[in-house]
């Protein structure tokens, strides 16, 4: 280390013991006199005994009196009075290279069978996004192997996407195909409040040897405090900025943004905000879009492409984080029960999707195919109920008849199956076939 960088850990180095007692213990905070920390901090709590390290906890709330914590683990072996100590890098994430292939907590730590992970470096838990005029539109698709997507929906490289549906319409089984075929140098699943079963699932099973070298996946399962299933999301966000510094080009999937507002819910209601629409305290929508807007592409780096699931209440996807997400992202990508009910797989329900890069992303021959299969789809959904029941008779709207012949084609190009990676020469010759009415 040369003579700056000395100078520059010596004066980072916080030399002062910053230690409080235990005040008050509740299933989901704690409060204690000290110690005089920011927010963010992390500290331990509790005596260190033999085989048992002392519970971590992050500081939430900061006032002249006492400090209140979000704890890591189970507050069932605290009592008053013990004490609390601040943690020096409490700010900092792990990052690297040796991460990939990994699967780690939201704390960085390994939790999977390779052993310690070495040769890594610590970024920053909490950093501004970048400047607006630092970023830039994404000019290159991202090629995904999925027909829908490419050929209807295409999604840029730094692009932040959204994929909404209730539950059971194969959102997983989208994502985890995506993370096998889409083309980027590196992966991040973030898993934010999943089942412990499906962490498994996805990770040994979904993902082969090959996705996997170049994957790193950030675990939180919905059995861990709210407190670390945020973390999680800052975790992926430290990894995901680090490689794009570099120059790389990093798919993002976070799983899933309605999970990690609930978990920002319960904190902040731990901290004692006030609760708004649906009890979600004003940190949920202030918290949100600043992690939306740590993705995108920079003029000089790399880029983030982002994909955020978002579990609606309903089909119907205008609950409060659906309707948030919409307005925050660069596009959504809508799953429909009665296709899924169907077996049509990827259950995508095009025209109540939209990417809002399509237009700079694709060439003039190619948009103008797409709408056509897209006006298609439109006129047969508007008359389905007349098409479907015997109704109508051919020959009353033309373009309608021309949609109800192109229908079965139509379904045979958005259905696919989850293992067939489709080349994007193909989607578009196949999608020209579509736009000729063939």
């Amino acid at each position: 280390m040369n003579r700056a960088g000395v100078v520059e850990a010596i004066a980072a180095t916080d030399t002062i013991a910053r230690t409080g007692r235990l005040t008050r213990i509740l299933p989901g905070a704690l409060e204690a006199d000290g110690p005089n920390v920011a927010i963010g901090t992390l500290c331990s709590v509790g005596p260190e005994a033999p085989g048992r390290a002392a519970l971590i906890a992050e500081v939430i709330k900061v006032d002249t009196a006492h400090i209140a914590l979000a704890p890591y683990g189970e507050v069932a072996s605290l009592a008053t009075g013990m004490p609390v100590r601040a943690l020096g890098g409490g700010g900092q994430c792990p990052v690297g290279d040796a991460t990939l292939g990994r699967v780690v907590d939201a704390l960085g730590r390994p939790i999977d069978e390779g052993g310690p992970i070495s040769g890594i470096r610590y970024e920053p838990v909490h950093v501004d996004p970048p400047p607006p005029l630092a970023r830039t539109t994404p000019a290159e698709p991202l090629n995904t192997g999925l027909r829908a997507i490419d050929g209807l929906l295409t999604v840029g490289r730094g692009q932040r996407v959204g994929i909404f549906a209730a539950s059971g319409v194969g959102k997983t089984s989208l994502i985890t195909q995506i993370a096998r075929q889409a083309e980027a140098d590196c992966t991040i699943l973030c898993l934010v409040g999943e089942r412990g079963r499906e962490v498994e699932h996805l990770w040994m099973r979904e993902l082969d040897a090959d996705a996997r070298a170049h994957t790193t996946m950030v675990v939180a399962t919905s059995d861990q405090p709210a407190a670390l299933r945020v973390r999680a999301v800052y975790q992926a966000l430290a990894l995901a900025r680090h490689w794009r510094a570099v120059g790389q080009h990093v798919l993002l999937i976070v799983d899933s943004a309605t999970r990690l507002a609930m978990a920002i819910r319960e904190t902040g209601l731990d901290a004692g905000e006030p609760p708004t629409v649906r009890a979600y305290p004003p940190s949920t929508f202030a918290t949100l879009p600043r992690i939306v807007e740590q993705c995108g592409a920079l003029r000089d780096g790399g880029a983030i492409t982002a994909l955020f699931t978002v579990l609606s209440e309903t089909d119907e996807i205008d609950d409060p984080i659906s309707e948030l997400m919409k307005s925050l992202l660069d596009g959504h990508l809508v799953l429909s029960r009665a296709l899924a009910e169907r077996g049509h797989f990827p259950a995508i329900d095009v025209p109540r999707s939209v990417s809002r890069n399509f237009d700079r992303l694709v060439s003039t021959e190619h948009h103008a195919q797409a709408r056509a299969v897209r006006t298609m789809l439109a006129d047969y959904d508007t008359s389905r109920l007349l098409v479907e029941s015997g109704l109508y008779t051919s020959g009353g709207n033309p373009a309608l008849d021309q949609a109800i012949a192109a229908k079965p084609a139509i379904d045979r190009f958005l259905m696919q199956g989850a293992d067939e990676a489709i080349r994007p020469e193909a989607t578009q010759a196949a999608l020209a076939l579509l736009g000729a009415g063939r």
